[in-house]
C-alpha cells in the first residue's frame, strides 16, 4: 500500500510538472503570437467561436442572476426598511463576484468542453502529430489562438453578464417589488464604484486563461479512444470551476489589500 501511494504521488507530482511546463510554453508562444501578423486570423476564428456564441447564454445568466437576488434579498432588507437600498447590494454582488465567477464557469461548461473536445480528437487521431511533423509548433498553431481568445473576451462576456444583471435586477425590483426607482439608483451609483466594476473585469483575464490551459492541455494529453476524449472533457470542466474559485478567492484578498493600501479610509467605513 505504501509502495502504491508513493508510486501515486510521484506521477501527481509529474502531471503537475508537465502541466506548469505546458502552462510556461503556451504563455510564451502566445505573447510571442502577438506580434506575428500570420496568427490574427486564427484568432478571430477562435474569438468568433468562444466570444460572439457565448454572448447569448451569458447575458441569460447574467439577468437571471440579478432578479434572483432582487427576489432573495427584498424580504431582509424590507423588515429593516431599507428597501430601497436593493440596488447596491444587487449591483456590487454582480460585479464584484457573481457576474465574473457565473459568467466564468458557464464558458468552462460551454467552452472549455469544446475544446477539449477538439483538441482531445486531434490528439487521438495524431492530427497533433501531423502538425509537428510538418514542421509546425502545435502550441502556436492550436493554443495559442485559444488562449489568447479566452484572454480578450471573457472579461468582454463579463461586462455582458454585469449589464444584464443589473438591468434584471432593476426590472424586478420596479415592477414586481415596486421600488422607487429613483431612489434606486441613487442608492446604486453611491454604494458601487468604478473600481468594484474594475475587479469583475480584471478577474476575467486570469478565469480566461485558466479555462483556455487547463481545457488545451487537458486535449493535448487526454488518453486514447472516445472514453478517453470524455473523460478529458470531464476533468477540464472539474479543474477549470476548481481554479476559477481559487483564483477568485485569491483575487478577492489581493485587491482588498490593494484597497485597503491606497484608500483605508474607505476600507474602514466599508
Amino acid at each position: 500500500m505504501i509502495g502504491i501511494a508513493a508510486a501515486k504521488t510521484l506521477q501527481d507530482v509529474g502531471n503537475i510538472g508537465r502541466f506548469g511546463r505546458f502552462v510556461w510554453r503556451a504563455l510564451v508562444v502566445s505573447m510571442r503570437s502577438c506580434a506575428k501578423s500570420e496568427t490574427y486570423p486564427l484568432i478571430w476564428t477562435q474569438m468568433n467561436l468562444i466570444g460572439v456564441r457565448s454572448v447569448p447564454v451569458i447575458m441569460i445568466t447574467g439577468a437571471f442572476v440579478g432578479m434572483t437576488l432582487a427576489v432573495q434579498a427584498y424580504d431582509q432588507l424590507a423588515g429593516m426598511g431599507l428597501e430601497e437600498h436593493l440596488g447596491v447590494l444587487i449591483n456590487i454582488s454582480v460585479v464584484k463576484e457573481l457576474g465574473p465567477v457565473l459568467a466564468a464557469v458557464m464558458l468552462a461548461g460551454r467552452i472549455g468542453g469544446a475544446l477539449t473536445a477538439e483538441l482531445g480528437t486531434m490528439n487521438v487521431t495524431e492530427q497533433i502529430d501531423a502538425v509537428r511533423s510538418m514542421g509546425t509548433d502545435p502550441i502556436r498553431h492550436l493554443v495559442a489562438p485559444r488562449v489568447l481568445a479566452c484572454l480578450l473576451l471573457t472579461p468582454a462576456l463579463i461586462i455582458y453578464a454585469d449589464l444584464m444583471g443589473v438591468v434584471g435586477g432593476a426590472l424586478v425590483s420596479f415592477f414586481q417589488l415596486g421600488i422607487n426607482s429613483r431612489a434606486y439608483w441613487d442608492f446604486s451609483a453611491y454604494g458601487v464604484e468604478l473600481w468594484d466594476v474594475s475587479i469583475g473585469v480584471i478577474k476575467g483575464f486570469f478565469f480566461g486563461a485558466a479555462i483556455a490551459l487547463v481545457s488545451c492541455y487537458k486535449g493535448f494529453t487526454c488518453k486514447e479512444g472516445a472514453h478517453g476524449v470524455g473523460q478529458a472533457c470531464t476533468e477540464a470542466f472539474v479543474a477549470s470551476f476548481i481554479s476559477i474559485l481559487v483564483l477568485d478567492f485569491g483575487l478577492a484578498v489581493i485587491f482588498k489589500g490593494i484597497y485597503g493600501t491606497f484608500w483605508p479610509i474607505k476600507s474602514l467605513v466599508g
